[in-house]
């Protein structure tokens, strides 16, 4: 079973920070955490999650958490330390750019006893407890853990062997047939378990497959990547994809974040607005009502649905860098049921206030989400 998660309210969803406490406090023999960083303030309903990881410590459950090297100046040394105190805890740091020479572990998920899993675009941080919109899944559908288990066990493995000085570990040759049903996708591949299909693959797969609509809820989007001395290479991979489909007839509703309106983002933005069928709209949240939080209050999912069939939930950004060479995690469900309620909570985004076509013609100002 796969049930969704996010902080905008649909009936009978569940909230991150109902999700992860519940997860934590139905352990019973291991937790395997992977993140990207760790943030918290005190009195914010992440405490609520620390004090349910901390009980489950208390009782003897073995955890295991996982950080990327890069994350650490992102997080707070107050709750890295708060976790290093957990008892039963081993938290461990590792950098991903030494598998891939580029990436992170952009991945944000929870595998709880081998049996349930949580994976989501929202990170182990406070602001995306509340004031994030942020999507994940809360799953407990035995192949889909299993291969969420694999993943998690073949970064602890990577990180040993990058501490110790051996060889990191490369899974075997991955090579499976088309897949079906509910399924988990990942990047790299090349450090995909076997069993786990290449999400920069699945991604254009799935959308020439689409024949009426598809409608995609992102952080940010661009056909561009991270090169060395902060130039940006051209990444086509997904572009092309999208625009094959609205070639053919395909509705393209394309939602992204105001932190995407900065150059040259921007400007890709514009241009995949012109193409026929396809819109592009860009949503600003309001400010909190205690005022303005810096790296808040931004729409952060990453969403879609194809045909009201196929539903994608996951923690990659569309763009260079994330489906190559990142871990991510995405989840493909074949399921109109699961489809439908991402529609309907990508549609509630769409037709409200925040939500604003995109103009071409307009000089969008450059975002700065640290400061106000």
């Amino acid at each position: 079973m796969l049930r969704p998660t996010s902080l905008f309210q649909v009936s009978s969803w569940y909230t991150p920070f109902r999700s992860e406490p519940e997860l934590f406090d139905g352990a019973r023999k291991g937790i395997d955490i992977e993140q990207f960083y760790a943030a918290d303030q005190a009195g914010s309903v992440m405490d609520k999650v620390l004090e349910s990881l901390t009980a489950a410590g208390q009782r003897g459950v073995k955890i295991r958490f996982l950080l990327e090297e890069k994350g650490l100046k992102m997080s707070d040394p107050q709750i890295l330390e708060r976790l290093r105190a957990i008892p039963n805890l081993t938290l461990r740091v590792l950098p991903y750019a030494k598998l891939t020479g580029s990436g992170i572990i952009h991945a944000k998920f929870i595998v709880v006893d081998g049996r349930q899993a949580f994976i989501g675009s929202q990170n182990f941080d406070w602001r995306s407890l509340e004031h994030i919109h942020e999507t994940g899944l809360r799953i407990d559908e035995p192949n889909v853990v299993r291969q969420t288990q694999a993943v998690f066990d073949q970064d602890w493995l990577a990180q040993a062997a990058i501490a110790e000085g051996k060889p990191i570990p490369v899974p075997h040759s991955n090579k499976n047939a088309l897949p079906a049903g509910n399924y988990l996708v990942a990047s790299p591949q090349r450090y995909n378990p076997p069993g786990v299909l290449d999400s920069q693959a699945e991604l254009p797969r799935l959308l020439a497959q689409a024949s009426r609509e598809v409608r995609v809820q992102l952080l940010d989007y661009a056909p561009l990547s991270y090169g060395p001395d902060k130039t940006r290479p051209y990444y086509a991979v997904i572009d092309n994809a999208i625009r094959s489909a609205a070639a053919r007839g395909v509705s393209i509703k394309l939602m992204v974040s105001d932190w995407n309106t900065g150059m040259p983002e921007v400007a890709y933005l514009k241009s995949l607005a012109l193409v026929p069928n396809v819109q592009v709209r860009i949503v600003t949240l309001p400010v909190a009502a205690e005022g303005f939080i810096p790296y808040a209050r931004v729409i952060h999912s990453k969403t879609m649905d194809i045909d009201d069939q196929v539903a994608w939930v996951g923690t990659s950004n569309w763009l260079g860098g994330y489906l190559d060479n990142s871990r991510n995690l995405e989840v493909v469900m074949h399921d109109s049921t699961m489809a439908k309620r991402i529609g309907v909570l990508h549609e509630q985004l769409w037709d409200g206030s925040y939500a604003k076509p995109i103009d071409i013609n307009r000089d969008y100002p450059e975002p700065h989400p640290g400061r106000p």
